[in-house]
């Protein structure tokens, strides 16, 4: 049953995953945002929320109704720790191998073509939020008071990071490369008050040509339709995979750390291989940096006002993920900005620093939960 449970959210993950790419760039269009607020803020926001739906619930949940229980801080920490790293390992070298896919189908080249501004812009801002975040468990304890600074600094960094995008200029040409809105096609929708008709430039680049243009409201309808599936989807997943792991007595810390994250990623992963597959590296990309900025601003918070959030002995592996977060993110995004290109292969670098430390994490005596 938990194998049918599986295959089956995947398949609603990739329904919603495709619904909401194509929703999310005709809402962009209509707001007349730029690239980068589409794929680096409005798409890595909305579906991360699978994710942090699990510190919430294993954090602030016990808080509220005065059960805290440490099992359920561990789990949430873990969880906290295990996006970042999952994004900049596992993310970054399922992109990039599927650029490679693409590129030996003939589909495209393996250099993608991508805003390097936007994309180092995303880079700068994560290494210095999770910077932040991560320096915050190694406060000793007289100054651990520090915590309650840092934690709006983080909110603050990121209202400046959503801000410098949603002011960045759109780029020309964009609504010739946008496809139809799915919901428009399960119906004639001329006449119906849903679509209007406009004059936009012709994909060959020479002259308008008249296109069905959805009006917003039906593009946030496909757009909520698809989160809902997205959010449907990723924590049916999660509930067959932690079923799975209490089956095989898996270590409910390590099930946050890397197993959970694994699951409610899904959607940028997806969201980014259609958008790969379209050739649209910045979105692409955006997706998955934009995600990082975010887990690292806003879900941390919850880890270093409501847990103990302190590095030690036992809490040494789960925070080791971050250390291995900042080596992929520099090792992969260095490049990028010292040559201005960024190349599929170098996304593959996040592959042998994820199996490094899954091995870790399962063959070491210390366990990856957060410490006490």
């Amino acid at each position: 049953m938990d194998i049918v449970l599986l295959v089956g959210s995947l398949a609603i993950i990739l329904i919603g995953a495709e619904l909401f790419t194509n929703g999310i760039e005709w809402f962009g269009h209509k707001l007349n945002l730029a690239e980068g607020a589409v794929g680096s803020v409005l798409a890595a926001a909305a579906t991360a929320m699978p994710e942090t739906l699990i510190p919430i619930i294993a954090i602030v949940g016990p808080v509220l109704t005065g059960s805290s229980h440490p099992a359920s801080a561990e789990v949430g920490v873990g969880a906290i720790l295990g996006a970042p790293f999952m994004l900049a390992t596992l993310a970054m070298f399922i992109t990039g191998l599927a650029v490679i896919l693409f590129a030996r189908g003939g589909r495209r080249g393996t250099q993608m073509v991508v805003n390097v501004r936007v994309l180092g812009r995303d880079v700068g801002f994560f290494i210095v939020a999770y910077g932040l975040a991560i320096g915050a468990a190694f406060l000793p304890t007289p100054i651990h008071w520090l915590k309650w600074v840092v934690a709006p600094v983080l909110l603050i960094l990121y209202a400046v990071y959503v801000r410098a995008h949603f002011t960045d200029e759109p780029e020309e040409g964009e609504a010739s490369e946008l496809n139809r809105l799915h919901l428009t096609r399960l119906r004639r929708m001329q006449g119906s008050g849903l679509v209007d008709v406009e004059m936009l430039p012709h994909p060959s680049g020479t002259g308008t040509e008249a296109r069905t243009v959805p009006r917003l409201r039906i593009i946030v309808a496909q757009v909520l339709v698809a989160l809902a599936l997205i959010i449907l989807g990723a924590r049916t997943f999660v509930g067959a995979v932690e079923h799975l792991s209490t089956v095989i007595g898996l270590d409910g810390r390590i099930l946050a750390l890397i197993i959970a994250p694994i699951a409610t990623e899904l959607p940028e992963k997806f969201n980014s291989v259609i958008w790969v597959r379209a050739r649209k590296d910045t979105l692409a990309m955006g997706n998955i940096t934009g995600a990082m900025v975010f887990q690292s601003c806003i879900p941390t918070v919850l880890g270093v006002l409501f847990t103990e959030w302190a590095f030690t002995a036992q809490s040494a592996l789960s925070f080791a993920s971050a250390g291995a977060a900042f080596v992929a993110t520099i090792l992969i995004f260095g490049s990028m900005l010292r040559r201005g290109v960024l190349s599929a292969w170098s996304l593959l670098i996040g592959g042998p620093i994820y199996v490094a430390y899954v091995a870790a994490a399962l063959f070491l005596p210390v366990g990856a939960g957060a410490g006490h």
